[in-house]
């Protein structure tokens, strides 16, 4: 991990509830997959090329990760992800402690909003539509949840409500109810994506795609782009770690579609792996967390300078471009 993300990530448990602070660090089960994810980097090493006489691009190719409850972390939540995140783009959490109204308003650059299929689709078309009042780009369809995992930190702590005054903001006055929980269905299928396709112009991105043929499927289905993606080790125990799944997805994809790999990314080493791998962009999820319980708007702010930094330097040293041929195993 670099050195300033392990900093903010040791402030941030010092300041968050212990209970809070094992919601978004705890994974599924043993926690196998959610070391993995990180561990799937040190495995991997770039050759350099050299004397390639080529400019460093000024972008960073990184999207925050919708992840839930930012309010448990800092009185202003989201609202200072938001501010922070500047031109990158924020994927914002369905479960987002502020509505999404108020996180693009916050925004200077893109928002997205990720989304998980209801039961009743006229509450997952009532949340589209707040969606695109708000005025965000695109939608992005988590697909990896048919039931909520089994968080073992969670269940010990008791942890299944959130503190008073706070509340999953968009999960409001919806289809007549006041506050609706958000549910999970095993029942949800490629026909779901294929309705909300019917009903928003906005591009679909599917996230937590793990098999090359549900990537083929998703490219059939008319999506604007996958993300591999397990929850950040949330959701299932038994999966690979997500850079270990990246390589045949964009084969099957073929470059159709962008792909971006969400998981475990830690530095900007980890972001020129995976776009050697293949990967367009790559989602962070805890580092903005962490982040932001540190310091607020600056600390995310400060997640987001010291990756672009780190990663520039690291393309630099690769001869300014990242290519397959370029990616060894560790001995």
């Amino acid at each position: 991990m670099n050195p300033v993300l392990a900093e903010l990530h040791d402030k941030a448990r010092a300041v968050l509830d212990p209970v809070h602070y094992d919601f978004f660090a705890g994974g599924v089960g043993d926690e196998v997959v959610l070391a993995d994810n990180e561990a799937a980097f040190r495995r991997l090493a770039l050759l350099p090329r050299v004397l390639r006489g080529n400019g460093i691009s000024q972008d960073l190719p990184v999207l925050i990760s919708p992840t839930a409850f930012h309010r448990l972390a800092h009185p202003d939540g989201e609202l200072a992800t938001a501010r922070a995140a500047g031109g990158t783009t924020l994927v914002s959490s369905m479960a987002s402690t502020v509505p999404i109204a108020e996180v693009v308003a916050a925004a200077t650059g893109p928002v997205w909003f990720q989304l998980y299929v209801q039961p009743d689709m006229d509450v997952t078309e009532a949340l589209v539509r707040r969606a695109e009042r708000a005025g965000c780009a695109a939608l992005v369809v988590t697909v990896d949840s048919p039931v909520f995992g089994r968080h073992r930190r969670d269940i010990a702590h008791g942890f299944h409500d959130l503190p008073a005054g706070l509340a999953a903001e968009n999960m409001r006055d919806l289809a007549g109810v006041a506050l609706r929980n958000i549910e999970m269905s095993p029942a949800v299928s490629w026909e779901h994506l294929d309705r909300l396709r019917d009903v928003t112009t906005l591009p679909l991105w599917v996230k937590g795609v793990l098999h090359p043929q549900d990537a083929v499927l998703a490219v059939g289905h008319g999506v604007a782009g996958v993300v591999v993606s397990n929850h950040g080790g949330r959701q299932l125990d038994l999966v690979p770690a997500s850079l270990d799944a990246l390589p045949a997805v964009v084969d099957a994809v073929a470059g159709r579609v962008p792909v971006v790999l969400d998981g475990g990314v830690r530095s900007g080493g980890d972001i020129a792996l995976a776009l050697a791998l293949g990967a367009s962009a790559v989602g962070i999820g805890r580092p903005v967390l962490w982040g932001l319980a540190a310091d607020g708007e600056q600390g995310v702010r400060r997640v987001l300078d010291v990756l672009r930094d780190e990663y520039r330097h690291v393309l630099a040293m690769c001869g300014g471009e990242l290519t397959r041929d370029m990616v060894v195993a560790r001995c």
